[in-house]
């Protein structure tokens, strides 16, 4: 198997509202997600080709290779869903916001309340490739939640590490530095690409 690649995103310091400190923390983070997921791999594979695959071992090992992944990618999708100055909702994603949610602003209230819950995670708009729709929702861990059929089109890292650093404790402020930079190109892209518009 190849193994995965860390993305480069370098582009986004100096980006309004984040520190480079936040953000290259940030990327280091993100990058031990693609080399423990590539490390898994590896030592799965190995089992297997040894004949280690019925073992409590294995089986932890893949359990383990959720949280990994899952760290990895969204990640890739916060981060692309960044860019500087922002860009703001295209048409086509506002068109199908208005039309699950009544309105942008119910639909932003929402996404910034679960933002804003206590706890740890992630606020994703999701699209339901089973019914075409799109809703809200919050990921507690990485490899726990993620929703049968759905389709992740922005997530919002809410973890204390996207934002404590130069925030502290104040994740609304964060939010809010948050929204003028999100990348409404990178949610077109991704709902076209699973047939959303």
């Amino acid at each position: 198997m190849m193994p995965y690649e860390a993305k480069n995103y370098d582009s986004l310091l100096g980006l309004q509202g984040f520190s480079d400190t936040l953000l290259k923390n940030h990327f280091t983070l993100y990058q031990g997600y693609v080399t423990n997921t590539n490390k898994l791999a590896d030592a799965l594979a190995a089992m297997v080709k040894d004949g280690k695959q019925a073992t409590p071992e294995f089986a932890e090992l893949k359990r383990r290779f959720g949280w990994e992944f899952n760290g990895m990618r969204l990640h890739e999708l916060y981060f692309g869903n960044l860019v500087k100055g922002g860009k703001p909702v295209s048409a086509a994603v506002k068109k199908r916001i208005v039309k699950d949610f009544g309105s942008y602003e119910h639909w932003e209230k929402e996404m910034k309340a679960i933002c804003t819950m206590r706890g740890i995670g992630w606020g994703v708009l999701y699209y339901d490739i089973s019914t075409g729709r799109l809703f809200n929702t919050w990921i507690n861990e990485h490899d726990v939640g993620h929703l049968t059929t759905c389709a992740p089109i922005l997530v919002i890292d809410v973890f204390e590490h996207a934002y404590i650093t130069d925030y502290g404790i104040k994740r609304v402020d964060y939010v809010e530095a948050l929204w003028k930079v999100l990348n409404w190109d990178a949610a077109e892209r991704l709902l076209k690409l699973v047939g959303g518009s």
